[in-house]
């Protein structure tokens, strides 16, 4: 069987640094922080009281008050860059047959906002007796936001969520990906979404030590591959990307901004939050998506890497990335574009697509920004060119982006440009 083709036709984006696409990508490329201490709770007894929030978003602008009540914020979010996204790529039009659209929208962990509320809720009024919302369970489940796309535009194609931490949205793309060239849709409406900076999102990560504590300095805490970094920043929003099957996509004149290549796989088996010291699941995931691109390290100009600034992570995947790529490893750009969204945790992948598209269709490779002269990190090779400090311009043929998940879920996609 011939696989078909894939590209993608549309983006949307609501996240820490714009809530638009065109908005994001130059915040990205100008070396803009999302960073500052949190709004959505008091959050002045916390051990990390920052993060990167969706800023200026206000659901009662995009939504109606009985709307609002079946929606925790995750799945606003997700409904507001699927809605920039369709738009973009016109996919709600007569020249679409909707039975072969599908959605496939991610959540690492999905409402916990309305999870928490909930919990409390029970907690205070114990003693009258269970009484709880009746959108509860559909507010929190991390599928829903697929449910809410698909019921907003008829699209009545393959139609759930996945669920694996901070590989979740690579996940889904991949899912979506060997749909479509499988022949099993025309298109298909993907990515991830997450709002988990509150109480419970905050305070887990803490008691795990997860989380940066740099409360003097938000805008610089996350600083993936220097010495000094000490947790990643939780960040929020949702990206979503239309992708779609060339022929269809020619037939109906859409514009293309790059083709799917390849997407690979891998589990860690090794540690419960933790990546394996030597990168052994990062590498067979990239090694997985190269096969599966028919591409060579040497066809690779961009890495964005999953590269969260946390101590052991960062390492095993600079370590795998030089074994996979060799010499070539070398030759071309690292960046953690986390520096500047913070960690989107199941939003993550997508948001991380995204820029890896904007720079194979603009040839600019976002930065890693807040390295700072003598914070180099002696494990570290600093030969690799990590796009510290400010955008480089250059011929970007192909990108490459990990994503990597507590469980040991690991998951590459690989884009380049299109070319008939």
């Amino acid at each position: 069987m011939e696989l078909k083709r894939v590209v993608v036709t549309g983006l949307g984006a609501i996240t820490p640094i714009g809530n638009d696409v065109e908005t994001t990508w130059q915040a990205a490329i100008n070396g803009q922080s999302g960073a500052g201490p949190i709004t959505h709770f008091d959050a002045s007894l916390f051990k990390t009281q920052f993060a990167c929030e969706v800023k200026n978003f206000k659901g009662e602008d995009y939504f109606d008050r009985r709307r609002l009540r079946q929606l925790d914020l995750y799945a606003q979010y997700a409904l507001v860059a699927a809605a920039q996204a369709v738009k973009d790529a016109d996919l709600d039009s007569e020249a679409v047959n909707k039975d072969r659209v599908g959605v496939i929208v991610a959540a690492g962990i999905g409402g916990l906002h309305t999870f928490e509320e909930e919990a409390g809720y029970y907690a205070k009024n114990e003693e009258k007796g269970p009484k709880y919302n009746p959108f509860f369970i559909p507010k929190m489940i991390a599928d829903i936001a697929s449910g809410h796309i698909s019921m907003d535009y008829g699209f009545h194609g393959p139609n759930y969520g996945v669920v694996s931490a901070c590989a979740s949205s690579n996940n889904a793309i991949i899912d979506a990906f060997n749909l479509i060239r499988l022949g099993k849709a025309d298109a298909m409406v993907t990515g991830g979404a997450e709002a988990a900076i509150f109480p419970a999102g905050v305070g887990g990560f803490n008691s795990m030590h997860a989380l940066s504590t740099r409360n003097d300095s938000p805008e610089t805490a996350s600083r993936p591959f220097s010495k000094s970094r000490d947790g990643f920043v939780m960040g929020e929003g949702s990206v979503v990307l239309i992708l779609e099957e060339l022929e269809h996509a020619l037939a109906r004149g859409a514009k293309i901004y790059a083709e799917v290549a390849g997407g690979g796989m891998s589990a860690d088996a090794y540690h419960l939050t933790a990546t394996h010291p030597e990168g052994l699941g990062a590498i067979l995931s990239m090694q997985n998506a190269l096969d599966d691109a028919n591409l060579t390290p040497a066809d690779i100009d961009y890495i964005n890497v999953h590269g969260t600034s946390t101590p052991v992570g960062d390492i095993s995947e600079i370590k795998a990335i030089v074994k996979v790529f060799g010499d070539a490893a070398y030759k071309l750009n690292i960046s953690s574009t986390k520096s500047m969204t913070g960690h989107l945790l199941g939003a993550t992948g997508a948001l991380e697509a995204m820029f890896s598209v904007k720079a194979v269709q603009e040839d600019i490779v976002p930065p890693t920004i807040n390295h700072e002269e003598g914070d180099d990190d002696p494990e570290i090779d600093y030969n690799l060119n990590f796009t510290f400090g400010q955008a480089q311009h250059r011929t970007v043929r192909a990108a490459l982006s990990n994503s990597f998940g507590f469980g040991g879920h690991n998951a590459t996609v690989i884009v380049k440009k299109f070319e008939k």
